[in-house]
């Protein structure tokens, strides 16, 4: 029984990282219809710049603050330089552009710092703790945390704020509120440049557990995609509810079958998720009237 809880804490830690991605990718596609393959090598930039600011003695605290910041800066700059321009291109159009933004970011991070990995300690020091006989790093209480408080903040600008509530219209009907004086290009700047930042967030927490480096974007992306998908692609409730079961999902299969298995059972949940339900499990399909 033990073991089944070690396996069940550990994937869901992980799962909350998936969800932070997942989350990102949720986000910019309710705004803008645009899937971005790009949103893994946020995590990326996130982790492995904070883990280079802090090997050049930056305070840690200050190392994850400026590369959240950094990494949210270049979300922005992609949808300024890349997904604006092509704003009229169809969909498939786009998601090549968000690809090879992703190719782009991993070949300029793989020669500002290396293919070697970078290394950051834990933000707590001392003994994992022990829950029902599982053993549990405390580096996941803080992805806990960290993923809990960005939903909280989600919901809150979404729900609460004036320009939560003009993203919320831009996804829903952009046309409406271009004559209501909201302009959807800066909307979409904002979904970029937030979605950036949950990334970031996700790579800053998950650094002291897997030491990143220049190669771990585009692995993340597709599960924060995954995610997102089994969720319902809008749901950002969905799209955590869909990186914790593909966190318990790795975490079972490594655990009781193999690691190299891992990834076949991932994938085949969601093309399971996308035969069975399309839609997703958090979201109700449309009803056609005839």
């Amino acid at each position: 029984m033990s073991q089944f809880f070690d396996f069940t804490l550990s994937g869901l830690g992980a799962g909350t990282t998936y969800a932070l991605v997942g989350l990102g990718v949720a986000l910019v596609y309710q705004v803008t219809g645009v899937i971005n393959f790009a949103q893994g090598d946020f995590v990326m930039l996130g982790g492995l710049g904070s883990a280079v600011l802090y090997e050049e003695g930056m305070p840690l605290w200050a190392a994850a603050l400026t590369a959240i910041a950094f990494t949210a800066a270049v979300g922005g700059l992609l949808d300024l330089v890349v997904i604006r321009r092509a704003r009229g291109a169809d969909s498939e159009r786009l998601i090549i552009l968000t690809i090879g933004a992703s190719v782009t970011l991993q070949g300029a991070a793989l020669l500002a710092f290396g293919a070697d990995s970078h290394f950051v300690p834990p933000f707590s020091p001392g003994d994992a703790f022990d829950v029902f006989g599982a053993i549990v790093p405390r580096q996941y209480l803080w992805c806990a945390v960290a993923t809990a408080a960005a939903v909280v903040l989600m919901w809150a600008f979404l729900t609460r704020t004036l320009g939560g509530t003009a993203m919320r219209a831009t996804a829903m009907d952009p046309e409406t509120v271009r004559l209501m004086g909201v302009s959807p290009a800066r909307m979409s700047l904002l979904a970029f440049t937030w979605a950036a930042a949950l990334g970031a967030l996700a790579g800053v927490f998950l650094a002291p557990l897997q030491p990143p480096d220049a190669s771990v974007g585009i692995p993340f992306g597709l599960k924060g995609f995954t995610a997102a998908v089994i969720g319902g692609l809008v749901s950002p409730v969905g799209a955590v509810v869909g990186g914790l079961l593909v966190g318990l999902v790795e975490a079972y299969t490594t655990g009781y079958l193999s690691s190299e298995y891992k990834d076949t059972l991932t994938y085949g949940l969601l093309l399971v998720v996308l035969l069975l339900r399309p839609t997703g499990l958090l979201r109700r399909p449309s009803v056609v009237r005839v």
